[in-house]
């Protein structure tokens, strides 16, 4: 209850439910220190940190010990959630009540390299731990090793792996896995193919992180058929593909039948597409114009359940923007306000701008009508008009003829 009052923003309610249990009118205190871990989770969660640390600082209150574990639990909620910078901070304010140690620094460490991605930070983390004599271990190695990985620093994960055999400590999963996949995104699928069999020889087995670091930079690499190689060896393993592993072969394929067969092979194995998968086949159709697939593949994601959220309808719209749908984009735009969600600026920007231009180009249509009108009926105005008499248009269109008679020195105009 605690967890879903703080996950609902609802904290006040949480804390009185918490003196309730405090309390209690029968028995002890229901209130453990896993309750206020929650709560600091859930502050940090909403980036509240200032919260976060008065509620540790509330360990005391509740008559609860307040040691190494607890302050190392509050650095990875901090961490855990994207607050590193102040979970560093704390981490050095408090070195003098929690002395520096290995595992508080990992978790620094691991909040740079694997949560923030910060190949900068992480290594001025690992530089600090040797100035001050931190030993590092092999959660230190796998840390900052995972981040060179993803930074595609990869002759920094080589150099540190063969710094971890001079020093005697031994690979774990995650490092093997942050090498494999330094060496397959590296291209030398040979050599990643080698340590996974080095990696088994260690008895390390695969497991599924392990195809994926081979698998997802192979697709990169567009190497289609070495990568399906590697997914059967997985899949007779006994391991089941994750939707990490089908989104990868998603981005290289270029067919229709190809993405439907394979939607069909997600189904069998239990590993059902998700929001995303159905976005990113969405954003492809679009951009090969086939958009007949396109409202196929809404139509399955809303039949299947996947609810569409609002990042669905951005990218429906947007495909159907670029594709010279007009009047459809228009539809799902109201549509997706009218079930609450917010559009984008841009969104909005571009069909405002569509609207208007039709609305111009309505106006001028209603203007040339009027004026054809104007112009129809002054022409039958004009046919309008009696003929006048023969001799009257002769008069108007010919020059006047006149003949003169002299009679007894007295000229006439002859009639």
């Amino acid at each position: 209850m605690i967890y879903i009052l703080g996950k609902m923003r609802k904290f006040d309610t949480a804390w009185t439910l918490i003196e309730e249990m405090r309390r209690g009118s029968t028995g002890p205190s229901l209130v453990t220190p896993q309750t206020l871990l929650i709560m600091i989770r859930r502050y940090c969660a909403v980036h509240d940190v200032g919260k976060a640390i008065s509620t540790f600082y509330a360990y005391k209150r509740f008559n609860f010990q307040v040691g190494m574990e607890e302050f190392q639990g509050l650095l990875s909620a901090l961490c855990r959630y994207k607050n590193v910078e102040d979970a560093e901070h704390l981490l050095f304010c408090n070195k003098n009540v929690f002395p520096l140690n290995t595992k508080s620094f990992n978790i620094i460490l691991n909040g740079w390299s694997n949560l923030i991605v910060s190949p900068r930070h992480a290594e001025r983390i690992w530089q600090e731990m040797g100035k001050r004599g931190i030993q590092y271990d092999v959660v230190s190695y796998a840390s900052i090793m995972s981040c060179y990985s993803k930074a595609s620093k990869l002759y920094k994960v080589f150099r540190l792996f063969d710094q971890m055999k001079k020093t005697k400590i031994a690979p774990d999963r995650k490092v093997y896995n942050s090498v494999i996949h330094a060496l397959a995104k590296g291209r030398f699928v040979k050599e990643a193919v080698k340590l996974l069999r080095t990696m088994e020889d260690a008895n390390i087995a695969p497991d599924t992180v392990t195809y994926n670091s081979l698998i997802s930079p192979l697709c990169k690499a567009h190497k289609i058929d070495e990568a399906k190689e590697i997914l059967d060896e997985m899949v007779q393993r006994g391991l089941s593909p994750t939707i990490r592993t089908y989104h990868a072969f998603f981005r290289i394929l270029r067919t229709k039948e190809e993405i439907f067969e394979l939607l069909g092979k997600m189904r069998q194995c239990g590993c059902p597409p998700t929001t995303e998968t159905y976005l990113m086949l969405i954003r492809k159709f679009s951009r090969w114009q086939q958009l007949d697939v396109v409202f196929k593949l809404w139509s399955e994601m809303r039949n299947s359940g996947v609810n569409p959220d609002r990042s669905s309808y951005i990218v429906l719209i947007h495909g159907l923007f670029l594709n010279g749908k007009l009047e459809e984009a228009y539809k799902y735009y109201n549509e997706m306000q009218e079930k609450g969600f917010l559009p984008e600026p841009k969104t909005s920007e571009m069909l405002q701008a569509w609207l208007s231009a039709k609305q111009v180009a309505k106006d001028q249509m209603t203007d040339l009508e009027h004026k054809k009108l104007e112009s129809d009926s002054s022409r039958k105005n004009i046919k309008d008009i009696p003929n006048k008499p023969d001799k009257e248009q002769d008069f108007l269109r010919q020059p006047e003829i006149r003949s003169v008679k002299r009679e007894r020195g007295f000229s006439f105009w002859d009639q």
